[in-house]
């Protein structure tokens, strides 16, 4: 018995290229990509990492919801982030979103994004009731 893998994409043109999509739902599993602050190819919120975040995590909520799941199902954030003295900003905005459900979260710095106007990229993980 095969489980069925639903792929939730956002038209990007470079999913194909890239070979990947939002959101992939497993069985009771959603699994959210790496998500930036981006909209029409421009980077929403430049310079400010609050803003940003916040678009980010209202883009995960889109994708959740497609694939059937809330922010209440997410167990697990990834947050990478470029310059890591503007966490408190970050985790305002991820708190906003997860202050009752706290999911295990991971809050790193890197070197760099995809597009140096970005400053945040998070992944997430939600499990459905069954």
């Amino acid at each position: 018995m095969t489980t069925e893998r639903i792929r939730i994409t956002t038209g990007s043109p470079w999913e194909p290229v890239v070979g990947y999509c939002r959101a992939v739902r497993v069985g009771n599993v959603v699994e959210v990509a790496g998500t930036t602050a981006v909209k029409d190819g421009e980077v929403v919120g430049k310079g400010n990492a609050y803003e940003q975040t916040k678009f980010i995590l209202e883009l995960i909520q889109s994708a959740l919801q497609q694939a059937g799941a809330r922010m209440e199902d997410v167990v697990r954030t990834r947050m990478f982030v470029t310059d890591i003295s503007k966490w408190e900003e970050i985790g305002k905005a991820h708190g906003e979103f997860f202050k009752d459900v706290r999911p295990a979260a991971t809050m790193v710095e890197v070197k760099s994004l995809i597009d140096p106007d970005l400053m945040v990229e998070i992944e997430a993980q939600a499990i459905l009731d069954d």
